[in-house]
């Protein structure tokens, strides 16, 4: 069992970091913030918008904000993390600011949804209204007649 981890981030576009002698990453998902170290149990999961923290060997901490992405570890030594967008960087307070910013807009972004989700059930049950509603159905069947 090797006693480092390969961490490996990308985009569709873009190889963003392929780095080995990693000694621990850090990373969260919905369930809350978790750890991985050498012979880790294979894993898949799904991050959020946030911040993948990595010790070096050297001993330095790197980070890279994401914007969403999938992560697995194989084998308990390759750790692999495929995200929609990552911006790598040094300053955690500017990565975590953009994370927060990434958050804010999905947020927005699933309240618009939901309005206009809201909008278009109003539109259809009064689209439905009208076609059940005693008068239309007379005119449906076109004598004049209310429907019995």
């Amino acid at each position: 069992m090797s006693r480092t981890l390969r961490l490996t981030i990308t985009t569709p576009n873009v190889v963003l970091l392929d780095e080995a002698d990693v000694r621990s990453v850090r990373a969260e998902d919905k369930s809350g913030g978790f750890g991985i170290l050498p012979g880790h149990a294979d894993l898949l999961t799904v991050l959020p918008p946030s911040v993948v923290r990595w010790r070096a060997s050297d001993g330095t901490e790197r980070y890279c904000a994401i914007r969403r992405g999938v992560m697995t570890v194989r084998k308990g030594e390759i750790v692999s993390i495929a995200c929609r967008q990552g911006v790598p960087g040094g300053d955690l307070r500017e990565l975590e600011a953009e994370v927060e910013s990434a958050r804010a807009e999905e947020k927005d972004a699933s309240a618009r949804a939901r309005v206009e989700e809201t909008r278009l059930h109003a539109s259809a049950v009064r689209q439905l209204v009208r076609y059940l509603h005693p008068s239309s159905v007379s005119e449906m069947f076109g004598d004049g007649k209310e429907a019995p």
